[in-house]
């Protein structure tokens, strides 16, 4: 027998009727700027990928849909998390990047490319590891410096941080791999800088790297010959290095790959000489054109028109990004800023190094290079992005982020670790 009285149904009823349903909930959790940019930027590079790889027989095309297609998966899934609830998993984090960058120099199950040791063989499929131990670093950093609410400015505090974010970083340089190096020491420096670090310990922090760099290249030469080997830089390290400062040392040997992205770029003009018209990267002039040098068969084949193109799609993903950090916790925040410091040096650094402008690193071109690991990472990164706006602004829980915060604070201030 129903004893709820009509005015009580009456009541249940609007509160049923306010309540949205599961579909309305999972539409609000979309932002779709972000997806359309996601959509164009990878279709874009599927494009330039087959052109790149259509007629070599080392790679597989489908290896690339396969990355985009899981990737996809990952995304969904991470979307559907609430990144929320990686805010007291610091311990863990650290534990995952290290392990992730100390996978390769297991033996039976690393395997060395040119001289370094940095992917490793998983039923018959090279993964690299490096790659994962970004989004782990990106979160780690997150939730250390955002327990300081904006305010990094005690130099011990500010300490602590970089001792937190050394650990990936000197577990990446036993493969040894620079390039992944530099983009997670760009990953931590971003999240720093966002997380209200004063200016003067990251100007400090930049003035000792730069010692540091030059006290190793003044070094290096004299430990090379006491040891007889290569000690602190590998030998195409230097070489990179020479190149770079001098571009016209051996232009058939030592400079040939920057000579022939050169020639891959300049040779597109304005307009492109037409999609798989290409003749530096189809005839084979072009060193690994469907990985460290795709933005050289684009802008061969594109021209500048298809190089700008590419250049404001990276435009409309990042401010897409920043609109959502803009409106997201603290947390949330620094994981949006540490995925686009990580996609904006990468773009920087790689562009750079195929026009002469940066050093040769290897850092690959963001949804373009070839890798089913870089691509999968990418969408990753996509996906905490997503869940900090889907769940970044949940009004029925949305004080969960900022509560978890200063609950960590202040065992953060009593403890003072």
């Amino acid at each position: 027998m129903d004893t709820v009285s009509p005015s009580k149904r009456g009541v249940h009823a609007r509160i049923g009727e306010q309540r949205p349903s599961l579909l309305r909930r999972f539409l609000a959790g979309i932002n779709w700027p972000l997806l359309i940019a996601l959509a164009m930027i990878t279709a874009f590079g599927l494009v330039v990928v087959y052109s790149a790889v259509f007629n070599r027989a080392d790679y597989n095309f489908s290896r690339q849909l396969s990355g985009v297609v899981l990737g996809a998966v990952f995304m969904v899934l991470v979307w559907a998390f609430d990144y929320r609830r990686l805010l007291n998993m610091l311990l863990p984090l650290l534990i995952v990047a290290a392990v992730l960058n100390l996978l390769p120099l297991l033996p039976g199950l690393g395997v060395e490319v040119n001289g370094a040791r940095c992917w490793i063989n998983i039923f018959g499929q090279q993964i690299q590891p490096g790659e994962f131990a970004k989004i782990a670093t990106i979160l780690m950093m997150a939730a250390m410096v955002s327990r300081f609410r904006g305010k990094l400015v005690h130099g011990r505090d500010y300490l602590k941080c970089l001792a937190l974010l050394v650990v990936p970083l000197l577990t990446i340089m036993t493969q040894p791999d620079l390039g992944t190096g530099m983009v997670l020491f760009v990953i931590g420096f971003t999240i720093l800088f966002n997380g209200g670090a004063d200016r003067k310990w990251l100007i400090i922090t930049v003035l000792a790297i730069v010692a540091l760099i030059t006290a190793v290249l003044l070094i290096d030469p004299v430990l090379d010959g006491w040891a007889g080997h290569d000690v602190l830089l590998k030998n195409y390290q230097k070489n990179r290095l020479l190149v770079f400062m001098d571009n016209s040392i051996d232009p058939s040997g030592l400079g040939y790959n920057l000579n022939q992205a050169k020639i891959a770029i300049g040779s597109g003009g304005f307009m492109g000489k037409g999609y798989l018209q290409g003749t530096q990267s189809a005839l084979g002039f072009l060193p690994e054109a469907a990985t460290d040098f795709i933005f050289c068969v684009l802008a061969e084949e594109w021209g500048f028109l298809g190089a700008l193109g590419l250049l404001g799609l990276y435009v409309f993903l990042i401010v897409v990004a920043i609109r959502i950090a803009l409106k997201a916790d603290v947390f949330g925040r620094l994981i949006v800023c540490g995925c686009v410091g990580m996609w904006v040096f990468q773009i920087l650094e790689n562009i750079g190094m195929t026009s002469g402008l940066m050093p040769i690193t290897g850092i690959p071109l963001p949804f373009l290079s070839y890798g089913s690991s870089f691509m999968l990472v990418n969408y990753i990164a996509i996906g905490l992005i997503g869940s900090v706006w889907a769940h970044g602004r949940d009004q029925q829980s949305g004080s969960l982020g900022m509560e978890a915060i200063n609950d960590v604070s202040k065992l953060h201030d009593r403890r003072r670790w």
